[in-house]
């Protein structure tokens, strides 16, 4: 009986995969907007712009709240001023203006206004700034599912360290 060689295979990817392939690619690509996600549609700013407006504002707000814990617990500044530091670089980051105010100053009276209600102990302060950070950072994570690239890669990025500040928050508490 002769041997009998199987049907040659082709290598490599079939026509019909290359074309929908590049159909695929060509309706991506059709769909995005600017690099920077910037382009409104029937004069309404676009998803982008928004979601980076409300990430700045959300940073805004955790600067605050940091604000308030330190004007309230003057004990704990050495250990909040870098994650406050951090927030007001998130807010730059996202195209807030973030007020510069040291938390001294606004402890005795400078341009920040914090209203905040802030608890009586320090456990239980750094406790709701954790959960504050922690609530964010997952705020930002579901966020980034429908913005482009570039801002996608900020909220991570952001998120991600919100996660940090929590940890680093609780970290002493016996809680991780």
């Amino acid at each position: 009986m002769p041997f009998l060689l199987p049907p040659r295979m082709p290598s490599g990817p079939r026509r019909r995969t290359l074309l929908a392939s590049a159909a695929g690619v060509a309706l991506l690509t059709g769909c995005s907007g600017g690099p920077d996600g910037s382009d409104t549609t029937g004069g309404s700013p676009s998803a982008a712009t928004r979601a980076r407006a409300r990430a700045a504002r959300d940073s805004d707000g955790l600067v605050t709240r940091y604000d308030a814990v330190i004007a309230a617990h003057p004990g704990l500044a050495k250990r909040l001023l870098p994650l406050r530091n951090a927030a007001v670089r998130h807010a730059e980051a996202f195209g807030g203006v973030t007020a510069q105010a040291s938390p001294t100053a606004t402890a005795s009276g400078g341009t920040r206004n914090v209203s905040l209600k802030v608890p009586d102990t320090e456990r239980a302060a750094l406790a709701e700034l954790a959960a504050a950070e922690r609530a964010l950072a997952d705020r930002r994570a579901k966020a980034l599912l429908g913005v482009p690239g570039e801002l996608a890669r900020l909220l991570a990025s952001v998120a991600a360290a919100g996660a940090a500040h929590a940890y680093l928050l609780t970290e002493g508490d016996g809680k991780a």
